[in-house]
């Protein structure tokens, strides 16, 4: 696959804009796993292959188990994800599946149950710039298998 254009360079100052939005979602206090987690799985909904590529390599890197990344997309059917983690992959399928329902106020109100507002708030940053990151992968082609998260790139 190729690239069909790179948005980093030729739209060079609202790619910054975003990589700000993502500095700030990074120390925001979310479980950085959480973080991960959440992007990974709305890159399934979404088959974004680099973002698939990216945050499953991020996890790895993580120390993440495999076990728990291959049973992602039927976390409802697993035990081996928390409570937090339930609450914020029910907020991600329900904001990045949008059109099926919007989000259920019973989704909001498991998300109450472990998160304060800000946390709320956050999360919902953070599964809208993976939706937005997904869009932007899949539209310029970006080329899955390149990454490499920090952690390995200086091992």
């Amino acid at each position: 696959m190729k690239a069909r254009f790179e948005i980093g360079k030729l739209s060079a100052e609202g790619y910054k804009g975003l990589l700000e939005v993502e500095r700030y979602l990074k120390g925001c206090g979310i479980e950085e796993n959480i973080l991960h987690l959440v992007k990974l799985r709305a890159s399934q909904i979404n088959g974004c292959a680099f973002c698939l590529d990216k945050h499953w390599k991020d996890l790895r890197a993580m120390d993440e188990t495999e076990q728990r990344l291959y049973s992602l997309d039927a976390w409802r059917e697993n035990e081996i994800y928390n409570q937090r983690e339930r609450a914020a992959l029910a907020w991600c399928e329900a904001m990045t599946k949008i059109t099926e329902g919007h989000v259920p106020d019973s989704v909001y109100d498991e998300m109450t149950q472990v998160f304060n507002e800000k946390e709320i708030a956050d999360l919902t940053l953070i599964v809208g710039m993976i939706n937005n990151w997904n869009q932007l992968a899949v539209a310029s082609r970006m080329v899955p298998g390149l990454y490499q998260p920090r952690k390995a790139a200086g091992a």
